[in-house]
Parts: C-alpha cells; structure tokens; sequence
C-alpha cells in the first residue's frame, strides 16, 4: 500500500501541470456556469409574451432549474460511481454533444397557444421540451468537473469547493451582464446566437478536461492524494439539514423575487437581482477566506429578519429604492448565514457529489414550495413572512445565556401573544390604537426575537416563535386602511380594498390602484344610478377625452376593442348602442370585477359582457382588420404594461385592426418606467402620428388620478379635437430611443428616463 501512496518521481506533477489542469477546469466551470445561469433570462424572455408577461412565468422557470439541476447533479453522482475513467468522460461528452445538436434555443413546435387553465404545469412542460437536454447536460458540469478535479491528483484536490466559488462568480456575471449589458445591446436573436456559440466553446473544454483526467495519476494515488479516506460517511440528520438550509434560501429567493416585481415591472431586469444576490452568497461562502466571515452573517441575520418585519409592517406605497434596496438587503444577510452554515458543515470530498444532490434537493423543494405550491394555497404572498420565519431555524444551536430566566420565555411569550392579537378582535380606542401603531408593535416583536438572539444566544425555537409572532402581526393588522380581500391567481395577488366608512372599493394589484368605484357619497347616502367611471378613467382625464374625442369624431356609435378588464370602469364609457369588446388574461380577475359586491361598473352598465379571455397579443390578433374605431390597451402587471403589448410588431397588430380613421390609446402611467418613448416610437415605426397627454388632475383624494396616455393614429383629422387641444402635445419619436420589438427592449432604459426626468 505504501508504494501506492508513494508514487514514483516520474509520476509527480509538475507546477506547470498544476497550472494548467487549474486554469482549464476553472475555466469550464466557469464557462458552464455563464451559459447555465444566462440561458434562465433569456429563455424566460422568449416564453413571456405567452403568458402576459406574469412574473408567475419566473418563478415557474426558477422551479423548472432548481428541478432540472437536482437531476443533473443525481446525474453526475451516480456517473462518478463507475470505477472506470474513460466511460463517465465519453458518456458525458456524448450528451453534451447531443444537447448542442438541439440547438439553437427556440419554443418546441408542439406548444402554440397556452390552455385556459393549468398555466404552470403546461409551463413547465414547455421548458422540459425546449431546452430540457442542453439545461440538464449544463447542470450536471459543476460537481461533476469538481469531482474529476479530485482525482487528477492536483494538490488542490483534497478541498475542491473553492471551484463552486469559481462557478458562481460565473453565474453571477452572467445575471448581472443580462439586464445590464446584453439585454440593451443585442436582439434576441442575437443572444441565442451567443449562446450556442458558447455552447459550443464550453464542449471543447470539458473534452480538454477529460484528457487531463485520462493523462493523470492512476485513480488509487490521486485518491490517496486527495481524498480522506476515514473520514465519516454523512448521518441523514446531517443530509436533512443540508436540505433544510438550502430550501428556505431558495425559497425566499422567489418568494422576494415575487413581492418587488409585484410594484415595478415584469422583466428580467428585476428577477435576476435578487437571484444575482443569493449566487453572490454562494461565491463568498465557499471562498478559502470569505471576504464576510460566517460569525458576522449569523449576528446580522436576526437584525435582517427585523428588517424584514419593519418593511412588511410599513406596507403602502413605497420608493424604488426601498422596496428594491430593503427587501434584497435583508435576503442577502439572511442567505448567506443559510448558506454559510452548509459551507462550514461540508462534508470531505469524497462525499462531494452526494453533498450537492443534498443542496440541489433543498433548492428544488424551496422552489416548489414558494413557486408551485404556494400560490395555489395561499390568497396573497404569505410564503414570503413564512420562510423568513423558517430562516431563524438556520441558525447553528447555541448555548443560551442567563438560562434560568431564559426558560420561562415560552410562558412570557403566550402572554405577549395574546395582549398583542387580542385587540385585533375588539372595537375601540384600543383597536384603532394598534392599528395605527401597526409598524411599531410588529417591529417591536421583531426587534426582541434580534435582541434574543444576540443578547441571550437564545434557543433558535424561541426565535422562531418571536419571529413568527411578530410577522403575524403585520397581517393581524394590515398596512392597508379599511377591509381586504385577496384575490390570487397566476397573474398575481390583487387586493380589493373597501376604504374606512365603505366610501369607495378599490382595486390593487401591489401598491398601485387599477380602478376604484364609489360606493357612498359624503355624506354616508349610497350612491345610485349608472356608476361614475372614476381613477384614470374619469371624463376629464387622458382616457375619458380620448374616448369623447373619437365619438365626437365619428359622429356615431363606437366599435371599441379594451384590452384589459381591471375594475369594469371602462363597461361604464360606453355609450347606449355602441359595441365594446373586452380582452382579459386573467379569469380571476373577471369574476372579481362582475361581482356587484366589490364593483358595479360591469353588472351597472354591460351586465351581457363576455371578455375574450387569454393573452390579448394572441386573442386580439384574431380579430378582423379594418373594424375597430378605438383599441385602448390598459392591460397592467401592477406599474407597468407587459412589454409584449408595447412592441412594433403589437402596435402593427393594432393598427391592422383600425377602422381607416381609427386611433390606439395606451394608457402608459407609470411611477418607476418612462414608456412614452417607447409608445410614440413603435407607433412611429408604424407610420402613425402621436399625441401625448400628461396632466395632474390635482383630485387625488375623490380616486380621480392624473394620467400618462398616448393615443395614435394615422391622420391628424383621425383624433379629432385632440389635435388643436393644449393638453395633448403632437411628439416625434426620439431617435435616442430604440424602438422596441418582439426581438429587443430595454427596461433599463426606461427605468433610467423616469429615474433622471422625473414625472415630467
């Protein structure tokens, strides 16, 4: 055995062997990780405008990788199972080459138009069928390189998790680089190019690292080289925590993903930062010296679980840098304590593989969790308080402080509990109190679970508990003013709102209203007769003139096609004889708008309406040309039009359906994303005149908004009095801004327009 150990001196390696079997395996790990985490964007793109643009569309895309990159990891366990050498390098070879044979990306053939139901198994049934083979022969790369690593006999071998470092600076250069630099830049057709063309690079170096195998050590000396030999096989209860830990990270990650794309925008822009963050956590934790050591992580981890609380507390609208900063802040030093723990309690490297199908399992079971199961379970986001309480179970256990105090904190808990929620079942000062006290008692709650943990080194059972009192609150005693309903579906989480006195019923969807309708006047008596289209719809505002324009125009009855249902305000414009027909992707939202107890506009003035339900980019291409006088797109994913809807190729939809004096009206108000450039421009790309109306109604307070609209057509003549009025402005497209297409479009810079003009 000793002369096994004890290779001869012809058989040691050389540093310049060293060098070079480093630099070629780092490089493929690399390569493997920019095309493995690039793909997600831009894949997710391509399917968007199948479904509405829903921010649902990522986080089943999440759930379909953490899914796929459990099976490629399986995969490279058991393959690093067979004791030959040249039999895992040739089957790997082989079906990566397969893989690129598949390629370029593209939609299977066999997946048209999506189903009325069922959106996110049919999703995940398109994945599996476009780009199944290459995802899955790119996820197996990581521990499968790292364990080939280990027994070239590099002296490096014997810790080989730094490479997973390695492999996730690639996966975050490659998110980061996607809204930032290739999103801007390059076509879509463009960036599939790129990416096959890497493909093809990162196959040549997985053969380069198959050679450099074959050419090392016989398998005997790299193993006693590189691999302790009596070190302990895992316990389960080790795997199960390695599961744990990397479930609720996973989790968050979408559960977070989903609460700030909710207010902004549905783009990849905004998916791949906190996605960005949670690979950054892996880099740094798996670093031989982590630039941020693990003790820190767990001190800060209470006080982010605190900060978790205080936001969710505050509610209402909130500022892009907060609802951006706060919330993904919070996830990072709450994921890299997670992950941290997994890097500390790693297992040798003979049990590599087995340590990664562990973690892959735990990211798929997160995944599934905040991506499938929860939006099917819960009426609004609860996954995201749910698995921010989960997180203080990731905490190592601990020797408590001061314990002959501490045990009596179960009963000092119950008390707390109950003196905190029963109020919420009482009416009074009391009640009122608490409910206008709301971010300060669920903060309160929140900052004693932080104290627990750093004064008292307290029991990560207790944390919970007082974390999951405290996140409790904030929904015992809501952020928004007056009762809620939840209505969830794919599409997202709408809330409709009955203000304080029952006054007004309002639709939101995040922090931005989509409709509301009076129910009482001032002074308490209930309003009756035909309802008044109020919020962005008013008589008065962008919407209401266009609509009035255009009729005055025609000089008889409209034929009007809506894109999107909201509240039903819009049932409330048409005018006796005309012909209005609606187009909605969302059924849940349908029914919410017909039912009399939460809006009358639809059972008040077309109780007969039967919208078209599906993606309007496909429903309404449908249609007959030459028809229609007026097409009003006000189709929102909260804040902002899916980008679908606002291309040239959609806008040549609308123009083809255009009676020969008719016009298109895109409603465009937004608080984060300039898109009257982006309108004017892919109306100008159709040869169509604009005319931009942006006023502030100042009535904010009666539900009556200023609006941002664009309506377009082909002839002055064809708008009628908006041509000559003050309000609306005739605008040329901006040669600075590229016209956005089916095949390219540029969130950040409309993002970076509202950002540096403001609310012009």
């Amino acid at each position: 055995m000793d002369s096994i150990v004890q290779p001869a001196a012809t058989e040691q390696p050389s540093s310049s062997r060293n060098r070079l079997l480093l630099t070629v395996y780092t490089a493929a790990i690399f390569v493997s990780a920019l095309l493995l985490f690039s793909v997600q964007p831009l894949f997710t793109k391509m399917v968007l405008p199948r479904l509405g643009g829903s921010p649902a569309v990522w986080s089943v895309a999440m759930v379909f990788f953490q899914s796929l990159l459990l099976a490629g990891y399986a995969y490279a366990h058991l393959l690093m199972q067979i004791k030959s050498r040249v039999v895992p390098i040739v089957m790997h070879l082989v079906l990566l080459i397969a893989a690129f044979v598949t390629l370029p990306l593209g939609i299977a053939s066999a997946y048209g138009e999506p189903p009325s139901t069922g959106y996110a198994f049919w999703l995940l049934g398109l994945f599996v069928m476009s780009i199944g083979l290459p995802f899955f022969a790119l996820a197996a790369n990581n521990p499968l390189l790292q364990a080939w690593f280990v027994r070239t006999g590099h002296p490096d071998g014997h810790d080989p998790y730094f490479l997973y470092a390695s492999s996730n600076i690639g996966s975050f250069l490659a998110l980061l680089s996607y809204p930032f630099l290739l999103e801007p830049i390059f076509t879509l057709h463009t960036q599939d190019r790129l990416w096959t063309g890497g493909y093809g690079v990162l196959i040549l170096l997985i053969a380069a690292c198959g050679v450099l195998l074959l050419r090392s050590p016989k398998l005997a000396v790299a193993d006693a080289r590189t691999e302790d030999a009596n070190a302990p096989a895992p316990t389960l209860v080790t795997r199960l925590r390695w599961i744990f830990l990397a479930a609720v990270p996973s989790g968050l990650l979408i559960a977070v993903t989903a609460h700030i794309s909710t207010d902004v925008a549905a783009a990849p822009l905004l998916w791949v930062l906190p996605l960005s963050l949670y690979l950054l956590t892996w880099v740094v934790v798996f670093q031989s010296r982590p630039l941020l050591p693990h003790k820190w992580m767990l001190m800060l981890q209470p006080v982010a679980i605190a900060g978790v609380i205080f936001l969710l507390a505050f509610g209402g609208e909130q500022n892009l840098l907060l609802t951006l900063g706060g919330h993904q802040l919070c996830f990072f030093v709450i994921a890299m304590a997670c992950h941290g723990e997994l890097a500390r309690t790693r297992p040798a490297a003979k049990y590599l593989t087995g340590f990664y199908v562990a973690l892959s399992f735990g990211g798929m079971v997160g995944g599934l969790f905040a991506g499938l199961f929860a939006p099917f379970t819960f009426s609004w986001i609860a996954e995201y308080p749910i698995l921010v309480a989960l997180a203080a179970l990731c905490r190592p256990s601990a020797n408590e402080r001061l314990a002959g105090i501490v045990r009596w904190y179960w009963l000092a808990l119950a008390v707390l509990a109950a003196a905190l929620v029963a109020p919420s079942y009482m009416t009074g000062d009391l009640s009122t109190w608490f409910e206008d006290h709301r971010v300060w008692v669920a903060g309160a709650v929140g900052v004693l679970a932080a104290l627990l943990a750093l004064a008292l080194n307290a029991d990560r059972w207790k944390i919970f508990a007082t974390v999951a009192l405290a996140l409790a609150l904030t929904r015992i005693y809501p952020a928004d003013e007056g009762r809620v309903t939840t209505v969830r579906s794919f599409f997202g989480v709408h809330k409709i709102v009955v203000t304080p006195g029952g006054y007004f019923h309002v639709l939101m969807h995040g922090t931005t209203i989509h409709g509301a309708e009076r129910f009482l006047n001032n002074d308490g008596a209930p309003v009756t007769g035909r309802p008044e289209p109020i919020t962005y719809y008013h008589k008065d505002g962008g919407i209401g003139q266009a609509i009035t324009a255009i009729r005055e125009r025609k000089g008889a009855p409209l034929k009007v096609a809506a894109i999107g249902v909201g509240s039903g305000t819009l049932a409330c414009a048409a005018a006796p004889g005309e012909d209005w027909k609606f187009f909605e992707i969302d059924q849940s939202m349908v029914d919410a708008a017909r039912d009399p107890k939460n809006f009358r506009y639809i059972s008040s003035c077309l109780p007969d309406l039967k919208p078209v339900i599906g993606d309007a980019r496909l429903t309404f291409a449908r249609e007959p040309d030459g028809v229609y006088d007026l097409i009003i797109v006000d189709a929102y994913s909260s804040d902002a039009i899916p980008i679908h809807l606002a291309t040239e190729e959609a806008m040549k939809i609308y123009k083809d359906k255009l009676a020969p004096h008719g016009a298109v009206v895109m409603h465009v108000s937004n608080r984060h994303l300039d898109l009257e450039p982006v309108v004017v421009g892919i109306a100008d790309a159709n040869d169509l005149k604009s005319w931009v109306y942006d006023e502030d109604s100042g009535r904010d307070a009666d539900y009556i908004f200023s609006t941002d609209v664009v309506i377009s057509a082909r002839e002055a003549d064809d708008v009628g009095k908006l041509a000559s009025s003050k309000q609306w402005e005739e605008t040329d497209a901006d040669e600075k801004v590229r016209v956005w297409t089916d095949d390219y479009s540029n969130i950040l810079g409309a993002l970076y327009r509202r950002l540096r003009f403001g609310e012009q």
